[in-house]
């Protein structure tokens, strides 16, 4: 049997779907588990945990939305992923984890060996968090690391833990995607994000949505496209008090740039690979890879084809 999707949305789990979402994992048959605000007892999160472990074909694991809802449920979760070797996507968004609990999330994360895009939106971090973080974006050449990275709505983090992870960033040699859209970072911080743009041979997509931004940051932003050649492809700017012209000139400057690779023959390397997210601050859609729930219906289960196209991206 070819592995297939558990996608679970905003439902209390029962103990047989608990039971059963366990024996797809043990029986290696899951590659997409989703329990996206879901509801379950402690007993039964350490039991999907335990089996988790061992699972050799999971490869994308969302617990947004606050499943993972308190320390001891942060330490069952990372002694899951000191042992799995599979997953290379994570998803925590909307999870209480502060800069305690990714402190001790961070070993097991640091140490996995597939992980490449992490979802740590609205998770009530700090700059001691970015200190962690910032670990998992190596200088270049050193190991890899994470090539896609969500920060998103997480307001305690300063302008000088900003600056750190903008300095990884610039440094990094893996890191493609980065979301930093309704965190207050304003111009200042958007001027050193720029320069780790015009540094990072890699960086694709950054989401600066409502982020407190001006047409200072604008001009610097379009300063960086016209003058420096970048990998950027997509710049997220909504929301912020940025012109419409300034907005569309930086855009035009940055379809230019791709179409010109494209001419070159480098169309496939130069898609925009944006993964779909859980909501910020304000209400968004729901994240495109996951398919709504029927509030009639409490498990979706899906062949291997659907959970293939989703983790295209990630195995790449």
């Amino acid at each position: 049997m070819l592995p297939s999707s558990i996608q679970i949305s905003g439902e209390p789990l029962s103990g047989a779907e608990v039971r059963d979402i366990c024996r797809g994992l043990r029986d290696n048959a899951v590659r997409l588990l989703s329990l996206r605000g879901c509801r379950l007892c402690d007993r039964d999160f350490g039991r999907i945990c335990r089996a988790l472990a061992g699972a050799t074909s999971l490869a994308q694991l969302n617990l947004n939305l606050g499943v993972v809802s308190s320390p001891s449920r942060i330490k069952q979760l990372a002694e899951a992923l000191r042992t799995n070797r599979s997953i290379q996507s994570l998803f925590l968004h909307g999870s209480p984890l502060t800069d305690a609990g990714l402190a001790l999330l961070n070993p097991a994360l640091a140490l996995h060996p597939a992980l490449v895009a992490l979802d740590l939106g609205d998770c009530m971090l700090g700059d001691e968090a970015i200190n962690l973080i910032c670990g998992l974006l190596p200088p270049d050449g050193a190991k890899s690391g994470l090539k896609e990275l969500t920060l998103s709505a997480n307001p305690g983090i300063t302008p000088k833990g900003w600056s750190r992870l903008a300095i990884a960033v610039a440094h990094s040699s893996q890191v493609r995607v980065l979301n930093l859209d309704y965190n207050p970072l304003g111009d200042h911080v958007a001027g050193m994000l720029a320069v780790a743009v015009a540094s990072s041979r890699t960086l694709e997509v950054l989401d600066l949505e409502g982020t407190g931004l001006t047409n200072q940051s604008a001009q610097t932003l379009l300063d960086m496209v016209e003058n420096y050649p970048t990998a950027l492809r997509s710049l997220v700017l909504a929301e912020n008090s940025i012109s419409p012209e300034l907005q569309q000139q930086i855009c035009d400057l940055l379809s230019e740039g791709e179409e010109e690779e494209e001419v070159a023959g480098g169309a496939g390397d130069t898609q925009e690979r944006e993964r779909a997210r859980e909501p910020a601050a304000h209400q968004r859609s729901s994240s495109s890879w996951i398919c709504p729930s029927d509030p009639s219906s409490q498990m979706v289960l899906m062949t291997s084809g659907l959970g293939d196209s989703l983790l295209a991206e990630t195995e790449m």
